[in-house]
């Protein structure tokens, strides 16, 4: 079957062409360069793997409810709509949000690893080529990942969201240097994470639980990657240039928060957009899924040197500015800590199993004797 037979609705052409405009830079400057983004290269290396072999992929998923969430995640929940579907209409939307919110993880990546293969191109400095070179391969492993769990599990895509699509193509036009690193390592990655993380740690489901974590481990050193790079380079900036990556900032948030209503999914099911609209702007759920959405960008934008008063009343507007004093390199530290952890239940089950097979085996031959 095909892919496009698997959407929701018309993805439209095959092919999106994004006009590419900028210089593609060599470097004949082969010193080691910065120890600490060498270092996250050598660390890049160390973790790549394969995910055919990581990931559990025979484990069971239930497309009426692929992650376990409670229904008061949908928002949908608690209206006359909800009041009036059936038991099985509750798990069709289940898979149609399912299907929703991992599609935009999918589209996203295929946007990432077309983005990290930019910053090769475009990047001055050798080790931030090296760098993004292991980042590209990072993207096309997880698009892997996100494509096969919706065709095989799902049954089902939704097309890239609009505010999706814009940012993506907005990155993508800039022909400053600098502009996939703010675009997408900052603002996408850093809201991917941090839906990731929300989904990573209510599903009662192992494969969904197993692909975030891993993923995520992944994620948390793109996030450095941007900060080491962009923190150097815009300490030489002027003011206005300064300004100019702020109002980038500002316009993509906004976008990146409408972009989560999933408004497509509502409508799908007949409901009137403004009646979609209300809904979720009313669910509490969604208010803190938004807010905690935030957790990964704000601080990680203060810390590139991005903190212009514009930048922050925009934050307060949000309701997030609050998230600028968060602790970003622990929750990037935890992060790679609970896909060590999980990968580490996972080999002590595997091994358990392996050794009762053993004794039973030695047992079996013992009897025979």
């Amino acid at each position: 079957m095909s892919t496009r037979d698997l959407y929701v609705q018309d993805p439209g052409d095959s092919v999106w062409k994004v006009p590419a405009s900028g210089a593609a830079r060599f470097s004949w400057d082969y010193d080691d360069g910065r120890d600490r983004l060498l270092a996250l290269y050598q660390k890049g290396k160390d973790k790549q793997w394969d995910a055919t072999l990581r990931i559990d992929w025979g484990l069971e998923v239930d497309p009426y409810d692929p992650l376990g969430t409670p229904d008061e995640s949908m928002s949908l929940y608690g209206t006359k709509y909800w009041d009036k579907m059936t038991e099985k209409d509750r798990g069709e939307m289940r898979q149609h949000y399912t299907s929703w919110q991992f599609s935009q993880f999918l589209h996203g990546e295929q946007g990432a690893m077309v983005c990290a293969a930019r910053i090769v191109e475009s990047v001055p400095d050798l080790d931030a080529k090296f760098y993004s070179a292991t980042q590209t391969m990072d993207e096309a492993r997880h698009a892997e990942i996100y494509s096969r769990f919706l065709q095989e599990k799902i049954g089902m895509l939704y097309p890239v969201n609009d505010n999706l699509q814009a940012l993506l193509a907005d990155t993508l036009k800039d022909s400053r240097w600098d502009m996939p690193y703010l675009g997408m390592q900052v603002l996408i990655e850093g809201l991917a994470l941090a839906a990731f993380g929300m989904i990573r740690d209510t599903t009662t489901k192992p494969l969904p639980k197993q692909i975030l974590a891993y993923v995520m481990q992944d994620e948390a050193r793109h996030v450095a990657f941007g900060r080491m790079a962009l923190r150097d380079y815009y300490k030489q900036l002027t003011d206005a240039e300064l300004r100019e990556r702020e109002e980038f900032v500002i316009e993509g948030c906004y976008l990146m928060r409408d972009r989560l209503r999933g408004l497509e999914v509502l409508e799908n099911f007949g409901i009137p957009h403004d009646e979609a609209a209300e809904f979720t702007e009313n669910s509490e759920f969604l208010h803190l899924f938004r807010k905690l959405l935030f957790s990964r960008i704000v601080p990680c934008v203060k810390d590139i040197g991005l903190w212009g008063e514009r930048l922050q009343r925009a934050y307060v507007d949000m309701g997030v500015f609050e998230m600028g004093d968060s602790n970003l390199d622990l929750l990037m530290a935890e992060d790679e800590e609970l896909a060590e952890k999980l990968d580490a239940e996972r080999f002590a089950a595997e091994e358990e199993v392996r050794t009762a097979e053993v004794a039973a085996a030695i047992a079996d031959g013992a009897a025979e004797d």
